[in-house]
Order: structure tokens, then sequence, then C-alpha cells
């Protein structure tokens, strides 16, 4: 019996090394796929606003179809980005930036706002931001910023894209 003691914990402990390095990397691995998929459809740095998602037309697993998305895959690698979320009369709405690990960095919405824009400025650790920003540091330099509106039915899009295209994510060299 004590020759299968080493053995024995030589497994235990390679299933725990291996079950905690699953639960380490799949964050990491799970955003970095949507994030490329998100960048290779819309671009990096700026925002697009998608039209209504139907079965065929989905990018990200089991979204709303009730909800009208605005995404930005963004990099900070080469500087800030300021994401402007631009209010919905009379709609809930929110905008949530997820960093690389797909940790909440930021979430507001209509409720917090009170119908004003919201407005931010994403930077990585060190990076400067214009006096009187409001600044959200994010650990690295990839994410997702997400804006949500949730629609009262499907035909109301066109007046609704009227305000969500006024939202908007941009480097602050193009301001």
């Amino acid at each position: 019996m004590s020759r299968w003691i080493g053995p024995l914990l030589v497994a235990v402990l390679a299933a725990l090394a291996g079950w905690y390095g699953t639960l380490a990397a799949t964050p990491s691995f799970i955003m970095d796929r949507a994030w490329e998929k998100l960048a290779a459809q819309a671009g990096v740095n700026r925002m697009t606003h998608s039209p209504l998602v139907t079965a065929e037309s989905q990018t990200i697993v089991r979204p709303s179809p009730d909800l009208a998305y605005s995404v930005c895959a963004f990099d900070l690698t080469d500087g800030p980005l300021e994401i402007r979320a631009n209010p919905v009369p009379d709609h809930y709405w929110s905008l949530t930036v997820f960093d690389s690990q797909t940790n909440v960095a930021f979430v507001e919405s209509d409720r917090d706002s009170k119908g004003a824009p919201v407005r931010i400025v994403l930077a990585a650790a060190g990076q400067a931001v214009p006096t009187g920003a409001r600044k959200v540091v994010l650990p690295d330099a990839k994410g997702v910023a997400l804006i949500r509106v949730l629609l009262k039915n499907r035909g109301e899009i066109a007046a609704v894209d009227a305000f969500r295209k006024k939202s908007y994510c941009r480097t602050l060299e193009a301001l």
C-alpha cells in the first residue's frame, strides 16, 4: 500500500494544478476570443452600433433580442480612450466596460446618469488623461465596452438608433 502513496499524491497534485490552471486561464481565453471576433468585425477603438440580433447574426453567445447593442473592442496600448454613452430617452440603457479577464471595470446606466450622457476616459496604469476627465484605470490594455438599450418593441429600432449612434469611443488623439 505504501508504494501507491507517492503516485497517488502526484496524481492529486496534478489534478489540482490542472483544475486551478483551467480556472485561471478560462476568463482571458474567453475574452481573447470575443475581443478578436469583435475587433475583426468592427475594428479597434471605434464604436459599432449593431443591428438587432437574430439567431443567425449573433457574435456573442445568447444575446438578448430585446436589446440594441453598441460595442467597442479597445486597445489602450497607444494611449487612453474616450467613451461617450448617449442617453436614449424613456429607455433603460447601460454602459459596461469589461477588462481582458471578463471583470466589470465600470458600469453605469440611465438610472445613475439621470438622463445625462456618460463620458469616461479609459486608461492603463500610468497613462495621463486630461484634467477633469472621469478616469477609469484598467489593469491591462485590451477590453470591451458595451452599450445596451432595452427596446419596448423591435419596431422602434430606427428611433432608438438616432440616439445611440451619438455614442462613441475614440482615442484621445482624435479629439
